[in-house]
C-alpha cells in the first residue's frame, strides 16, 4: 500500500467519523421516531442501517458515474450541494408535519377521540426516512475521497469507499444504540403522550441546523 493510499484510508476513516458524529441528521430521527412509536431497538437499528446504505449508495452512484464521465469535481459538488439542500429542507418539512400529526393526536387523545390510528403512519414514517437519506449526500465522499483514490487505481477507490461506508454506518449504529439504549433509563412518563410532538420537533431542528449551520 502506497503512502499515498494509506493517507486515504485514514482520511476516509476520520471523515466517516466526524462527518456522522457531527450531524445530527444521522442518527436523532432514527432515535426520536424510535422512541416516540415504542419500536424494539432490532427495528431502530435495522431502520438506521437499511438508510445508512441508501445514503452512502447514493453519493457512490453518483461519484462513480461522475468518475465515469469525466465530470469535473466542481460539477459534481453542485450536484451534491443541490441534493444536501433538498434532503435537508425534507427534514425540516418532515419533522414540521410530524410534530402537527403528533399535536393533533395528541389532542385527540385528550379529548378521549382513539379513532386517529398509527398503522398508516407506522408504514409510511420509514419510507418517508429512507427517501430522505438517499437523497442527502455524504458531502466529502467525492471530491476528497474517491476522485483522489480513482487516480490511484480501482482498487484503491473500492478500498477508500468501503472504509468509509463502514466507519459511517458503525457511527451511526452506535451513536442511534447508545442513546436509545440511554433512553431506558430516564424517566419519561410525563412526557409520553407528547412523544410525537417532541420527536417531531426536534428532527425538524436537526434538519434547521444543518441547512442553518451546515452541520
Amino acid at each position: 500500500m502506497s503512502q499515498e493510499l494509506q493517507i486515504l484510508v485514514i482520511s476516509a476513516a476520520s471523515i466517516g467519523f466526524f462527518h456522522t458524529l457531527f450531524g445530527p441528521d444521522h442518527y436523532l430521527p432514527f432515535i426520536m421516531i424510535g422512541k416516540a412509536r415504542e419500536w424494539k431497538l432490532g427495528k431502530i437499528l435495522a431502520l438506521t442501517l437499511v438508510c445508512g446504505i441508501g445514503h452512502i449508495l447514493s453519493s457512490v452512484v453518483v461519484g462513480l458515474i461522475g468518475i465515469g464521465l469525466e465530470m469535473q469535481v466542481e460539477k459534481l459538488n453542485w450536484f451534491e450541494s443541490f441534493r444536501g439542500n433538498l434532503a435537508a429542507w425534507a427534514l425540516i418539512a418532515f419533522g414540521l408535519l410530524y410534530a402537527l400529526w403528533g399535536v393533533r393526536r395528541w389532542y385527540k387523545n385528550h379529548n378521549h377521540d382513539h379513532t386517529d390510528k398509527l398503522k398508516d403512519s407506522k408504514n409510511i414514517t420509514p419510507w418517508v426516512l429512507f427517501i430522505i437519506f438517499a437523497l442527502g449526500p455524504c458531502e466529502p465522499l467525492i471530491p476528497i475521497l474517491m476522485y483522489p483514490a480513482a487516480i490511484e487505481s480501482i482498487g484503491s477507490l473500492v478500498l477508500v469507499t468501503s472504509v468509509f461506508g463502514l466507519v459511517t454506518l458503525t457511527t451511526m449504529t452506535i451513536a442511534v444504540l447508545v442513546a436509545s439504549y440511554g433512553l431506558t433509563f430516564l424517566n419519561l412518563k410525563r412526557f409520553e403522550n407528547l412523544g410525537h410532538p417532541i420527536a417531531g420537533f426536534v428532527i425538524f431542528l436537526s434538519g434547521l441546523a444543518i441547512q442553518v449551520l451546515g452541520l
